[in-house]
């Protein structure tokens, strides 16, 4: 492994614990910072805090190595040859990210810094962000970036529930300020085997948050779709295959609550200092009025009112076979229902302690909205009341219809 002994892993959730552990199973010595205690205290249990496949493994196989230490200080950090950055950036109300919690660990980091250290940023950051702690650190140090301390931006593209075979398998982009930088940050990396691919850090930014604007847009086309379906009293699936069969410029994807903490905010990374403000808040709009439609739709099937029926929603998470809530649209979606003065019943295998069973939520519901495409909601239809009103924009029922009353759709 070169010259790279320690790396310092700072934010110990869903980016940074499994890399973390993926760089203790290749033998580095880690030290993982994490402020929320409990999340280092399960760490150190030998639990995974949240589910990540394949993780809850890697973690027990790593713990007795003693390669992974973990800590709730921010100064332990300093100690390590490479210093890894995954903390949270959200988005403020004003179209704006937010980047205090990277500003506030490198101002505690700041007098703990030394010569030859390599500072990477694998949070998902705006254009610019890389070059900007470049110049905090010969501001406020006076260190030459790429000679005395390197900077990196290294983005993780990984997909929920496949982070060890994605780590292993997909291109490392790598966005290094001067040569000196990239060239550390690349012989890091190096450890999973998988081609690096060098370039500019803002290069590496828009790579980053355009990859997943790619799909944000991608999944809004079809949601469009399916509502402009509902005002013509056409069939959505329908629609899609016509358009994808045996076409060479095909390729609609299908509809869905599409959510997710990096979908739904990473256009806000391009939209802060957009050339064409608008056009990634009309796709944001897409998706955030499906709910609204789905609700408006249950309305005026069932005499224009919800008042006292019982609607069960069926996923919390926003992502199949996940237990992640960050941003799901279910939320939104039952607010909206009790807005309606509608009794909502919750299910969902992955989230147990925000849900009920399956089977009270399903008892006596007059309708029943399928939020997330759960491979666990297979088959549910044949335990969803006959005269039940069955909502799956996901087609998860495989009725072929987002709108249908359960006895109506044939059962295999």
């Amino acid at each position: 492994m070169g010259i790279v002994k320690t790396v310092a892993v700072i934010g110990l959730g869903r980016v940074g614990l499994p890399l973390a552990l993926s760089f203790a199973d290749r033998g580095y010595r880690v030290i993982g910072v994490e402020k929320q205690s409990a999340t280092v205290d399960s760490i150190r249990s030998g639990a995974m805090p949240f589910h990540e496949t394949g993780t809850q493994e890697l973690l027990e196989r790593v713990l007795p190595s003693g390669r992974l230490e973990c800590t709730t200080r921010v100064a332990d950090a300093a100690s390590a040859d490479h210093i890894v950055l995954t903390l949270g950036t959200p988005a403020l109300a004003h179209i704006e990210i937010d980047i205090s919690d990277i500003r506030r660990v490198l101002d505690e980091l700041l007098p703990l810094l030394r010569e030859g250290q390599t500072l990477i940023l694998r949070s998902t950051v705006a254009p610019g962000t890389t070059e900007w702690l470049a110049g905090y650190l010969e501001q406020r140090r006076g260190f030459a970036i790429g000679e005395d301390v390197f900077v990196a931006h290294v983005p993780e593209r990984i997909a929920e529930n496949h982070f060890l075979e994605e780590i292993a398998s997909l291109p490392c982009i790598v966005g290094g300020v001067g040569e000196g930088s990239a060239a550390r940050a690349g012989d890091l990396f190096e450890c999973f085997g998988t081609e690096i691919v060098h370039t500019s850090p803002v290069q590496a930014e828009l790579a980053k948050i355009w990859t997943n604007i790619l799909r944000y847009t991608h999944f809004a086309v079809p949601n469009l779709l399916m509502m402009n379906c509902e005002q013509y009293g056409a069939n959505v699936f329908e629609v899609i295959d016509l358009i994808n069969h045996d076409y060479p410029r095909g390729g609609m994807a299908q509809p869905g609550l599409t959510a997710g903490t990096c979908l739904r905010k990473d256009f806000a990374f391009s939209e802060e200092r957009s050339s064409a403000p608008g056009m990634l808040l009309a796709v944001s709009r897409v998706h955030e009025s499906l709910p609204l439609f789905l609700v408006e739709g249950l309305k005026r099937r069932t005499g224009g009112t919800l008042r006292g029926r019982k609607v069960a929603v069926l996923g919390l998470s926003f992502k199949r076979d996940s237990d992640d809530v960050r941003d799901s649209l279910s939320f939104k979606l039952m607010r909206l229902l009790e807005r309606e003065l509608a009794h909502v019943a919750r299910h969902d295998p992955h989230v147990p302690e925000q849900s009920e069973p399956l089977e009270t939520a399903l008892a006596g519901a007059d309708a029943v909205i399928v939020a997330t495409n759960h491979s666990a909601f297979d088959g549910v239809l044949r335990q969803v009341p006959s005269e039940a009103l069955v909502v799956d924009p996901w087609n998860m029922t495989g009725s072929g219809q987002v709108f249908a009353y359960a006895s109506e759709l044939a059962v295999a």
